[in-house]
């Protein structure tokens, strides 16, 4: 069976991959984002002894460029993550190892990995989140990644936010209190002073979580439509967050939308990933065999 490469580019941590599908991962490797040309060599050097290989995926962090036709394919743009803005990561690869590359947002790639074997599997229209160091977001409609003008950048979308109730400016550098500068990891250690999986169960971070999710989330449901949302990300790994997460959806949609999926099928409308950490990875193949 034809090999496939996926790699998928975290602001965190790099994990490459050859497959042949889901459960057919036949070498793997992890290391950390460090320098543009430290953590590319690390890359080529894995693929390197892996050059039986037809094509690869790659589910980056962002911003980027993805759009084929334009001459800074391939690159990541207006990154905030120091010395990665303008790198040149697809091209580069596609280059080097002489294959086709498939380049998308981590996010993305995740999504479509959802979509071919996970839990978004049969729907051709659905929102994938990641709730973590970042917040990102990928979307599918009518069986299609968005792209649009750039891509979805779900996590800098402005939501309310009330200064008398949560006086934290927020700690995106771009926008402050969007989504992202509110509700992911940093915002947590940065607010209650410890990080959140320290934060005990009951602490009313979660409930505060869950309001700016449910905001979010609210938007995206009526805004997109989707049949399903999907939440990974370290944050969503707290269990205590997911029950309060929908009820709080259901409170602010106040029975306006009257369907099943929103009322008492909620548990399986807004879910975990079936993936689970190898969303990235396996989308990112998923991504390369497509095409």
């Amino acid at each position: 069976m034809p090999l496939y490469g996926g790699i998928e580019a975290g602001g965190t941590k790099w994990v490459c991959a050859v497959a042949t599908g889901r459960d057919q991962i036949l070498a793997h490797a992890v290391f950390p984002t460090t320098t543009p040309t430290e953590t590319l060599d690390q890359a080529l050097a894995f693929f390197q002894r892996h050059r039986d290989i037809v094509a690869i995926g790659i589910g980056s962090f962002g911003p980027l460029d993805a759009n084929p036709s334009s001459p800074t394919w391939g690159y990541i743009t207006t990154t905030p993550k120091p010395g990665w803005a303008y790198t040149n990561v697809g091209a580069a690869i596609q280059q080097a190892l002489g294959v086709p590359v498939s380049f998308d947002t981590d996010v993305n790639a995740a999504a479509f990995g959802e979509h071919i074997w996970g839990a978004a599997q049969g729907l051709d229209t659905f929102t994938y989140l990641t709730i973590g160091t970042g917040i990102g977001g990928g979307v599918m409609a009518n069986g299609k990644l968005i792209h649009g003008l750039l891509h979805p950048e779900l996590g800098h979308m402005r939501i309310p936010h009330d200064r008398a109730a949560d006086e934290y400016a927020g700690a995106c550098p771009y926008h402050g209190d969007c989504l992202e500068g509110l509700a992911a990891g940093p915002a947590l250690r940065e607010r209650w002073g410890q990080r959140g999986e320290t934060l005990p169960a009951d602490h009313p971070a979660w409930a505060l979580e869950a309001h700016y999710l449910a905001l979010a989330l609210v938007n995206l449901i009526c805004t997109l439509s989707p049949q399903r949302i999907i939440l990974g990300g370290g944050v969503m790994q707290q269990t205590q967050l997911w029950p309060l997460l929908r009820r709080k959806v259901q409170e602010l949609l106040n029975g306006y939308l009257q369907m099943p999926a929103l009322l008492d099928e909620i548990d399986s409308y807004i879910v975990p990933p079936a993936l689970g950490d190898r969303a990235g990875v396996l989308g990112a193949i998923a991504l390369a065999h497509s095409g």
